[in-house]
């Protein structure tokens, strides 16, 4: 992990679009993306809310993301993470050119294999099998790649066939937008992100656990013939608004196990402010011990 160890710290806020409304959420984002130390924003792919209780709001991800690219300037954006399974990667390679063209070259596209059985079963989402789910995925990758730098690519693969599918105009950033792939499956998972990702992200675990797959996705690049220090390493951490030292502590034990991109999860209701103290008392901290 040396390679990556030395990598710059890149931190960013998440707020999940679940209990909340939208004019809160945006008034987050537009605090942020007036703070230079936070790079990155992002929102998650669900239907319904996550935990006990899927009863309450839930905005979807993907057209709240077009809102905010629009009204916002700086940030890097993206969801973490969509969901392969919810959409066709043909019309996701569309949404995602469109937003990075909205964004003016600001989409980081995040991408999973999906799991959620819930919203699946609710919605009618046929959820395939984890192996086919992943492999599904790595099709996906794919096709979405294809159709960002293609005039009009075909594709025959076990579980999606495409013929001359056009995706125009293409996004902005050259030659793609950044692939940003969730999850932690050792087999197979990390050997899609080792094909395709520019960023992974591990959602859940502690340090030791990050550590010992972030090594295993190593292996897996040397094995596909990819610098690993080419990937930079995520994770997602919960903010604890009444401890931010707490916060700030935790974001120390990830980046000493070979973390570089933080995503800090806000959750509502979010106190004023909030952007403004993590980054005082989160961000610039961390930042001026490298």
């Amino acid at each position: 992990m040396e390679a990556n160890t030395q990598r710059p710290l890149s931190f960013g806020v998440k707020t999940a679009p679940q209990n909340t409304t939208y004019d809160d959420m945006l008034r987050v984002w537009r605090e942020a993306d007036a703070i230079p130390e936070i790079e990155h924003a992002w929102l998650f792919d669900h239907f319904m809310p996550l935990g006990a209780d899927p009863t309450g709001p839930c905005l979807e991800g993907w057209s709240t993301l077009a809102a905010f690219a629009a009204l916002t300037e700086r940030l890097r954006m993206g969801l973490m993470v969509t969901g392969n399974t919810y959409r066709h990667p043909t019309v996701l390679a569309n949404i995602g050119a469109t937003v990075d063209i909205i964004s003016r070259g600001r989409l980081d596209f995040g991408i999973g294999a999906g799991w959620n059985e819930l919203e699946h079963s609710s919605y009618g989402i046929p959820l395939p099998a984890t192996g086919d789910r992943i492999r599904a995925l790595g099709e996906a990758c794919e096709i979405i790649r294809r159709m960002w730098t293609e005039e009009a690519p075909s594709f025959e693969g076990r579980y999606y066939q495409i013929h001359e599918a056009r995706c125009e105009p293409k996004p902005v950033q050259k030659p793609y937008p950044p692939f940003v792939i969730g999850g932690g499956g050792e087999k197979l998972t990390l050997r899609v992100v080792a094909q395709y990702a520019n960023v992974w992200n591990m959602a859940g675990g502690p340090p030791e656990e990050f550590a010992r797959k972030s090594a295993i996705l190593d292996e897996h690049c040397v094995a596909v013939g990819r610098d690993p220090a080419t990937i930079a390493r995520s994770i997602q951490q919960a903010v604890d608004y009444s401890d931010l030292a707490a916060t700030r502590e935790a974001v120390r034990g990830y980046i000493a196990a070979g973390a570089n991109h933080l995503v800090l999860n806000l959750r509502p209701p979010y106190p004023e402010g909030i952007v403004a103290r993590v980054a005082s008392e989160v961000v610039r901290p961390l930042l001026s011990e490298r």
